[in-house]
């Protein structure tokens, strides 16, 4: 009776062909067959489906949705009360007849000293409120890429 071959890499330095039927010391990768993997002709699994977005991609998009709600929200924080204030609402200065700082405020309260009678956006020219009748006084704000002009009425 002849001996089968040794099993292992006869190739590999410093290991000892093992007996047959013995196991092999330091544990090679499991095979087919083997508890965990399928046994040998079963179907393959269908590959992992891939990422539908592209990582890289999402980080990029969310930078820039984030640099425009930062961009929108200095822009509307930034606006003062003549920028955004409407004909028909009351005003009240809180700086003074040389440098201004209308505030906007609630017609019925004690601090409304001005009536907004008409607006004007993307101007400075304060001679448009000549031509409103109720007018009798006007302000103009510039700068910050939105120039406005307000025609006030007093009244108190």
């Amino acid at each position: 009776m002849t001996t089968p071959p040794p099993q292992g890499n006869p190739f590999a330095q410093g290991q000892q062909p093992q007996p047959y039927g013995q196991p092999p010391q330091g544990g090679f990768p499991q095979q087919a067959g083997q508890p965990g993997f399928p046994p040998p002709g079963a179907p393959v699994p269908p590959p992992a489906p891939a990422n539908r977005f592209n990582k890289k991609l999402v980080r990029v998009v969310g930078f820039i949705v984030i640099a425009v709600l930062i961009a929108v929200g200095k822009w509307f924080f930034g606006q003062t009360d003549a920028e955004t204030t409407s004909v028909g609402s009351c005003m009240h200065n809180e700086g003074s007849q040389i440098s201004p700082d209308l505030k906007t405020v609630d017609c019925s309260s004690g601090d409304a000293q001005y009536k907004v009678v008409e607006k004007f956006d993307d101007t400075s020219d304060d001679t448009k409120c000549e031509t409103v009748k109720e007018a009798t006084i006007s302000y103009y704000q510039t700068g910050d890429g939105h120039d406005v002009v307000l025609c006030l009425k007093e009244v108190k």
